[in-house]
């Protein structure tokens, strides 16, 4: 049994109560049999259908039509308890072409690694090693493209990265960088990823980079609500979640 309990919550209108609850159990084995190995961090998750209250004092991932549904429905940036909560806008990646499972695979991922979303890797001038550019913390969104996800019983889920990600001192191929060893060396961006950078010397802020010579798409802008927006966001402007539940029954 681990320390972390997440629960999923089913807010969609896109998706089915059953749908999700067949993709939580798959979630669930890939945090515990490759996630867990891999960080060192492990987590329980808690399907919580559409209507029913999340357990207290749990970590919440709401499945969510969109940014309009979260806002109207008072999915913010913390739970009401001010524990962590991340989002996955379905309905969006329906319009797009793209696997709800991969973005909530995603999502609950980044989250038990970064939960503060304040954590990132230095990288230096290999010359003079004074640091130039911070790396968020964020262990999907280089490799996050659907063509690089694999599946876990009948759920396609995210690829991630490992820890060696974040370390320069890895020479290329010299140990492995993400579940799919599709990786050849730290800080390397696929095709279809991306990853949010802050160049010191500049002083520019948070951007974000993707694949050298990639056209950008849609779904790399950060939308509201999403950990891209917050880590730019003041943490004093964060709000709390207040979700409009229909019933007050735990969820299973």
């Amino acid at each position: 049994m681990a320390n972390i309990k997440v629960s999923i919550i089913n807010e969609s209108t896109v998706l089915a109560d059953a749908q999700v609850r067949v993709a939580v159990t798959d979630l669930e084995t890939q945090v515990h049999k490759d996630f867990a190995p891999a960080w060192g961090i492990d987590a329980d998750l808690a399907f919580v259908p559409k209507g029913a209250t999340p357990a207290s004092g749990s970590w919440w991932l709401a499945v969510l039509d969109d940014t309009d549904q979260a806002s109207a429905l008072g999915y913010h940036d913390l739970t009401p308890e001010g524990l962590p909560e991340g989002k996955v806008f379905a309905g969006t990646d329906l319009k797009l072409n793209l696997q709800w499972t991969v973005t909530a695979s995603h999502e609950l991922l980044e989250m038990l690694a970064d939960p503060d979303i304040d954590l990132a890797a230095v990288q230096s001038d290999p010359n003079t090693g004074n640091p130039t550019r911070l790396y968020a913390y964020e262990v999907c969104d280089a490799c996050e493209d659907d063509q690089f996800g694999y599946t876990v019983g009948k759920t396609l889920v995210s690829d991630f990265v490992f820890p060696s990600w974040f370390e320069s001192f890895w020479s290329p191929g010299g140990t492995q960088f993400d579940q799919r060893n599709k990786i050849q060396q730290a800080f390397q961006v696929l095709a279809g990823g991306y990853i949010g950078v802050l160049d010191l010397p500049s002083g520019s802020g948070w951007y974000t980079i993707n694949a050298e010579g990639r056209p950008w798409e849609y779904r790399m802008r950060a939308p509201v609500g999403s950990r891209r927006e917050r880590r730019r966001t003041p943490r004093s402007h964060w709000l709390r979640s207040k979700p409009r539940q229909k019933s007050h029954k735990k969820g299973q």
